[in-house]
């Protein structure tokens, strides 16, 4: 899951521009090495398109300054939810916790402070054009979010896309401490969520890694995704309290 906006400007590289409803996404193996993954410039944010992207291993990552731009990195960090870490302190802060955890309650308050959260808000990668997308696909039913509240306030939460038995993580927030963390414990948890074999946290991370994802390469992601995108999860997320 994306936590900064330092993407490169695509006009100092060389990478293919797609045409809108025209062209299709290169291979993921025409990526440039620097900047890593950098690999298309252009296209649309159609339902269509962005999930055959996923799908493909790119996802959109961009400035509001900038054109839509394909990234597909050459190392992927993903979590195998039977893999989640979690210490004994936020183990203890989760078998106590008061907050609700919900379902696809309010994707729109999700995504909305997602962008706008401390050192995000100035320059972030979640544009009023990947908030249009993003709830057209929530929808549609590709996109969701996990909601956490303290009473009436939500205090932390996650969104991104299902597909088959992949959740490709797109952001995550806290305004109370480790409610994101909570939010995924949920995610990667509880009986009322589908049994994802893989979460996709895209860019590399030390706060995932602490949780105990890993760096695949992209061929090795490539494979996950050929076969997983496949398989019906065993359970269809809508709106719930857990």
């Amino acid at each position: 899951m994306k936590e900064d906006s330092k993407t490169k400007n695509p006009r100092k590289y060389f990478c293919p521009k797609l045409a809108v409803f025209s062209d299709t996404l290169p291979h993921t193996r025409h990526a440039l090495t620097d900047p890593d993954g950098l690999l298309a410039v252009g296209g649309s944010l159609d339902e269509e398109e962005v999930i055959t992207n996923y799908k493909k291993g790119a996802f959109p990552w961009f400035t509001k300054d900038q054109p839509i731009i394909w990234w597909s990195p050459s190392k992927r960090l993903c979590l195998l939810p039977k893999n989640l870490r979690i210490n004994r302190s936020l183990r203890k802060k989760i078998n106590n916790t008061k907050l609700l955890i919900t379902i696809n309650t309010d994707f729109e308050q999700v995504i909305n402070k997602c962008s706008t959260v401390k050192d995000r808000s100035s320059n972030t990668w979640i544009t009023e054009t990947i908030k249009r997308a993003y709830i057209r696909l929530h929808i549609s039913g590709h996109a969701h979010s996990i909601e956490c509240w303290n009473g009436n306030q939500m205090v932390g939460g996650l969104y991104g896309v299902s597909i088959g038995q992949i959740f490709f993580g797109e952001s995550m927030f806290s305004l109370q401490a480790d409610a994101s963390k909570l939010a995924l414990f949920a995610l990667c948890t509880y009986d009322t969520l589908p049994r994802y074999h893989l979460i996709d946290c895209q860019i590399e991370s030390a706060h995932l890694k602490n949780l105990g994802a890993v760096l695949f390469s992209r061929f090795e992601f490539e494979q996950k995704l050929a076969y997983y995108c496949q398989k019906m999860p065993e359970n269809v997320l809508g709106h719930c309290n857990i």
